[in-house]
């Protein structure tokens, strides 16, 4: 039996290819394991907030020496990062933004990415904590990025690859739909590919 962490970033309620794929997967995931506990977090519906300097202040503040305001401002990162850290799986729905992830998921990052907790600094430098859990990755472009004169402005899989993997989740697995701004037969054959990696995902 698995915890799975569900991150829902598309503002969009209708119409997002990556909230579609990523259900789909999950849908199909939980018939494949019915005993597995899904959490689901939509941040969206309810984002969390961006890092302020009292936020920063209270995270750098040992948990023993912080004052009500600071143990009140840090529930919110501990919660989520307690999320992560009983997660065996994450699945992460994630448009891409202006070339990057959209605002609510960097700023879900900056809650879970937390020195002394979710990394460590040691004599051979960063160390990540959350290390032995999978992650699946449903992005969905407008474009092309993953090859062509386009793949340069690709910051969404590569800022994701490298922040996850800086935490310890090096076992990250892609699921790309592409051009969904090129047309009927693109978003088509696009959401054709990605269920058929679902399929073989799941059936792994």
């Amino acid at each position: 039996m698995a915890n799975v962490l569900y991150i829902n970033s598309s503002v969009r309620n209708s119409g997002s290819l990556s909230r579609q794929l990523s259900a789909e997967f999950i849908a199909k995931w939980k018939a494949a394991n019915p005993a597995d506990t899904i959490v689901e977090r939509d941040l969206a519906a309810n984002p969390v907030p961006h890092l302020t300097e009292q936020m920063m202040g209270a995270f750098f503040t040992p948990a023993e020496a912080r004052n009500a305001d600071q143990a009140y401002t840090v529930k919110t990162s501990d919660t989520l990062v307690a999320e992560v850290q009983a997660a065996d799986v994450i699945v992460i729905g994630a448009p891409m933004y202006n070339f990057s992830v959209s605002s609510t998921l960097k700023a879900w990052i900056d809650h879970i990415a937390r020195a002394g907790v979710t990394f460590v600094y040691g004599a051979n430098g960063p160390e990540g904590q959350l290390k032995g859990k999978k992650v699946y990755v449903f992005t969905a472009t407008g474009g092309i990025y993953s090859e062509g004169p386009a793949a340069a402005y690709d910051h969404l899989t590569t800022y994701l690859r490298a922040v996850l993997g800086f935490l310890g989740l090096t076992d990250v697995t892609f699921v790309q739909a592409e051009g969904a701004a090129l047309g009927e037969q693109a978003v088509a054959d696009t959401i054709a590919k990605s269920r058929k990696s679902i399929d073989d995902l799941v059936a792994a």
